[in-house]
């Protein structure tokens, strides 16, 4: 939605700009960088980017966009969850690119209780590189995801044919094998992974990542967060994934990436609220040769922007997030 100069504005709450920002930032980002900082006006609470937090494999800044676009998402959920419909300006200021967008409260209207699943779901939402159950995804969910991303503008594409499948898991594997020789992309993984015990509250928790390899059945190739240094514990032994999807938007501009971060999180909070989780492969679409073979191998009308492999699990725990007081800008 766009801002109309001409309604009323609706003052925001200052007791409830914490929780605004604290719903926005359950918000799933890249290596749990959390790229996104806040300001809150009287009328508005502005999201920006945070460039410090941008990888170093990650040049456009793509990457950290869906991460604040996901953010976004959030923190329209938010306003949901104080009976008002938010509108946001996107991107309303070229002069600031670190401006992604202004939120303010809209018309009064009642959470509705699809909102409220979604909004119970933020707080197990996780990404899971951990085994899944083997059980079969929940019936009418895959049909309730690909709504979601239409909602959004995007598209979520499922990769049902064992041919399909095979070509997504060469050119992932192709991927990795060239950012593993990547001395940025080990830097990225080094300063964004976490050790046993740490008390970081963003990274990658040693207790979210197996320690070598990942090369389970049905599995596309994860990053080795590891790095042969023994600090994953999660148990790397599992069935395969119940499905294989890949995010599109019709184009790849700032505005699609925000798009595609909005639709990935409003799915995956569908998913949670369904006990369902997604494993997220970012890496191959990094390498901008393969995120266009990935393109026309595999038929996709649009430009991939996450790929997601989900399935119902249970082992996987929450990781931390940094409090509003540490993201929301003076």
């Amino acid at each position: 939605m766009s801002g109309d100069t001409r309604r009323p504005l609706i003052p925001i709450p200052s007791n409830q700009v914490d929780f605004l920002v604290a719903t926005a930032a359950r918000a799933p980002s890249v290596q749990n960088t959390q790229p996104w900082r806040f300001r809150a006006g009287r009328h508005w609470i502005e999201l920006h980017v945070d460039p410090g937090r941008q990888l170093r494999v990650d040049p456009l800044g793509r990457e950290v966009l869906i991460s604040c676009g996901a953010a976004l998402f959030g923190l329209r959920l938010g306003v949901r969850a104080l009976g008002f419909m938010p509108v946001v300006d996107l991107l309303p200021d070229q002069s600031q690119p670190q401006l992604l967008a202004r939120v303010s409260f809209g018309a009064a209207e009642r959470l509705t209780a699809g909102e409220r699943r979604l909004l119970d779901a933020l707080p197990h939402r996780h990404t899971h590189r951990g085994p899944f159950s083997g059980a079969p995804l929940p019936p009418g969910l895959l049909a309730g995801l690909k709504r979601d991303a239409a909602t959004e503008g995007a598209t979520l594409a499922l990769v049902s044919h064992a041919r399909g499948y095979e070509r997504l898991a060469d050119l992932a594997a192709a991927a990795g094998r060239e950012q593993d020789a990547d001395p940025g992309a080990v830097a990225d993984m080094q300063d964004w992974t976490r050790s046993p015990g740490s008390g970081a509250r963003d990274g990658v928790p040693a207790t979210a990542f197996p320690a070598g390899a990942d090369v389970r059945r049905g599995r596309l190739g994860q990053r080795d967060f590891d790095l042969s240094r023994g600090l994953g514990t999660l148990d790397a032994a599992g069935p395969a994934p119940a499905a294989t999807a890949v995010l599109l938007t019709p184009g790849d501009s700032r505005g699609d990436w925000l798009c595609a971060g909005q639709a990935l999180h409003r799915l995956l909070a569908r998913a949670a609220s369904r006990w369902v989780f997604a494993s997220l492969h970012t890496q191959p679409l990094e390498v901008t040769a393969i995120r266009r073979l990935i393109a026309d191998q595999l038929g996709l009308a649009g430009a991939p922007q996450v790929i997601l492999q989900l399935g119902p699990a249970t082992t996987t725990r929450v990781t931390a997030r940094r409090p509003p007081a540490e993201l929301i800008d003076p």
